[in-house]
């Protein structure tokens, strides 16, 4: 079943919804045990500071999987 906020892709709430899947399979790419990924759509490592630079995430210096 699709959300109903993809009716309105250009919504904050469409736009929320999707960073909130982003980062709950970006926890679970990133956790010690396997855990299923809810599709393919994950969190990109990087930080994206106010002046924009940009870092890595806290305690991931370089991406999970290539080290």
């Amino acid at each position: 079943m699709v959300d109903d906020c993809f009716e309105k892709p250009d919504s904050t709430e469409c736009v929320k919804f999707v960073n909130r899947i982003a980062e709950d399979n970006w926890l679970r790419y990133t956790a010690d045990e396997i855990i299923p990924l809810k599709g393919h759509l994950l969190k990109y490592p990087v930080k994206v500071e106010a002046d924009g630079r940009v870092r890595p995430l806290p305690n991931h210096e370089c991406f999970p999987d290539v080290g």
